[in-house]
């Protein structure tokens, strides 16, 4: 029972990365780097500074979401993904958080 549920949670794990390079290939790669500054801020910059809510909101909802957190403007188009896509793609983003970091 152990092993089976270690050998899900290690396909889950991996099935979320998958999942989420895909979409950051599909959405976000235009305007966003893994370990880079772009045109908008790394990934581990932004799993430095954001909790996993404050990641899915901001895809969500970037125009509201930029005004909550104080910014003049927001730069950041509106993605309607799907939920799954949503988990897979904050998960992905948090990958970057560079160990030891809360």
């Amino acid at each position: 029972m152990r092993y089976t549920l270690i050998i899900f949670l290690i396909f889950t794990i991996t099935l979320f990365a998958t999942n989420g390079e895909m979409v950051f290939k599909s959405y976000c790669w235009g305007c966003h780097h893994q370990s880079a500054t772009a045109f908008g801020p790394s990934f581990e910059e932004i799993a430095t500074k954001r909790s996993r809510e404050e990641i899915r909101a901001m895809v969500s909802d970037p125009e509201g979401v930029s005004k909550v957190f104080g910014y003049k403007r927001n730069a950041m188009p509106k993605l309607n993904i799907s939920d799954e896509n949503l988990t897979a793609i904050t998960e992905y983003i948090l990958s970057f958080k560079p160990k030891g970091k809360k």
